[in-house]
């Protein structure tokens, strides 16, 4: 629909997923007085200070931004409390936002989440549904309130997830579905109240963030499980292992029926190598030895000769 009047709109972000959001809301009749990002933080191998995806979007679009510790307090909620926005917008910010934060916004405080809520809360909603090995996973946009992505439903939409997709290829394509969300959001909201509805909390499920030693393949699970683990945690910051004392990230890897001792190589040939599971083989298909670029199963069998027998892990 399109909307009734323009709307002031701040907007809080972070990740390279919240910004085709802030490119949607740009190009969109509403305008975006703020963008409130994090500090730059030390990044690459030279520590130097980088700036977040969506500080630089900001300065692409010639957004106003302020790059900031928190918005809880001080400097960080002076800049949200003076632009006096009509609609505050969280797309992948990372804080809990508590009430003075969600009262600045004089219509509402709206969340854009990658799943299809109650399912999914959390920091890791699309990398958990690729786990899980769901087959359907979206995008919905929430009314904000004190709880972490409990806020009552404003609009959602479906989006399957592909049998070769990773957590790159489903977030950039949710981020997109996500950013038309959030625009038609905004646009219901600029002609008149929209009446959230509630979550049924009975069947919310979770997606915590990853930990280092979530990301480690763990042979005593079927090999689905750990290609789907793979699966979650591609392009960054990878599924990890160790072959010969020596660290191994695994990007990409297939499911064979094969059997064995879990964790060990039990097939190679000129084209890779494939390790044992609890349940079927696990078939590497991208790697990075430590300190070295990715590169295909085949390229590293080459360079690296797994013997059969090798332990992995």
């Amino acid at each position: 629909m399109s909307p009734t009047r323009p709307l002031r709109v701040t907007f809080l972000g972070n990740d390279a997923w919240s910004v085709p959001s802030l490119d949607a809301l740009s190009a969109s009749p509403h305008e975006v007085v703020l963008v409130v990002t994090a500090e730059p933080k030390p990044a690459g191998r030279g520590n130097e200070l980088t700036p977040t995806p969506v500080a630089e979007a900001a300065r692409r679009l010639g957004v106003p931004v302020a790059e900031v510790e928190s918005v809880k307090s001080g400097p960080g909620f002076k800049h949200l409390a003076v632009t006096a926005p009509d609609v505050l917008v969280v797309v992948a910010y990372g804080e809990l936002l508590p009430p003075n934060v969600l009262n600045v916004a004089s219509i509402a405080p709206v969340n854009l989440h990658f799943s299809l809520l109650p399912s999914l809360r959390g920091a890791s909603p699309v990398q958990t549904a690729l786990l899980l090995g769901a087959e359907v996973t979206g995008v919905t946009t929430i009314m904000m309130d004190h709880g972490l992505d409990t806020g009552g439903i404003l609009f959602q939409r479906e989006e399957r997830i592909r049998r070769d997709d990773d957590a790159g290829s489903l977030g950039e394509r949710l981020a997109m579905l996500g950013a038309q969300v959030l625009v038609e959001t905004i646009d219901h909201l600029s002609a008149g109240p929209v009446a959230p509805r509630p979550q049924d909390h009975s069947i919310a499920t979770f997606a915590p963030k990853f930990t280092a030693q979530d990301r480690v393949l763990d042979w005593s699970n079927p090999a689905r499980v750990l290609v789907n683990l793979v699966r979650a945690l591609s392009p960054e910051p990878a599924a990890t292992t160790t072959l010969r004392g020596e660290g191994l990230k695994v990007f990409r890897a297939q499911e064979v029926g094969v059997e064995g001792e879990p964790g060990r190589i039990v097939e190679v040939t000129k084209d890779g190598f494939v390790i044992a599971t609890a349940k079927g083989g696990f078939r590497p298909l991208e790697v990075a030895p430590a300190g070295r670029k990715r590169m295909s199963a085949t390229e590293f069998a080459n360079g690296y000769r797994p013997q059969l027998g090798d332990i992995v892990g």
